[in-house]
């Protein structure tokens, strides 16, 4: 059975448990249609970039899943029938990723390690090609501009 990943987000006035229950939903629709759900993940709620529907936040949920297309079509309808999920997506994946995914590792940043020292970067002091030297004041070198007539 092919793989697929389904995001969707539910409205910000929600509860986590109201949430839960969409998410429940998606899996016995899922599950109803002869698909199993491999893992589901709750990335709480976070801050959109755009509003959506007069929303500036919305809860995200991710379902990892094996079903064949007509249970995806009947995941969808319903997903576009439900007025508490504001967007959804489902994506065909190649196989599904092991362990966590790139949203819950995102506080981990151990693998970068620290930037280190950057060194002495020295008195530079200001730019003279901008005229902002302070020993000299405003630039006086050009006339008044004369491509306009004043």
């Amino acid at each position: 059975m092919p793989a697929y990943e389904h995001v969707f987000l539910a409205r910000q006035d929600l509860a986590q448990a109201q949430v839960d229950a969409l998410a429940q939903t998606a899996t016995d629709i899922i599950e109803a249609n002869g698909g199993k759900v491999v893992k589901t993940e709750t990335w709480g709620l976070r801050s959109l970039a755009y509003r959506i529907q007069k929303n500036r936040k919305a809860h995200y949920v991710m379902l990892d899943f094996d079903a064949p297309g007509p249970a995806v079509a009947e995941l969808e309808r319903q997903t576009q029938i439900n007025e508490d999920i504001v967007r959804y997506m489902t994506i065909r994946v190649d196989e599904h990723e092991a362990g966590p995914s790139a949203m819950m590792r995102r506080n981990e940043r151990s693998e970068r390690g620290d930037r280190g020292d950057r060194g002495d970067r020295g008195d530079r002091g200001p730019r003279g090609d901008r005229g902002d030297r302070p020993d000299r004041g405003p630039r006086m070198d050009r006339g008044p501009r004369e491509d306009f007539d004043a």
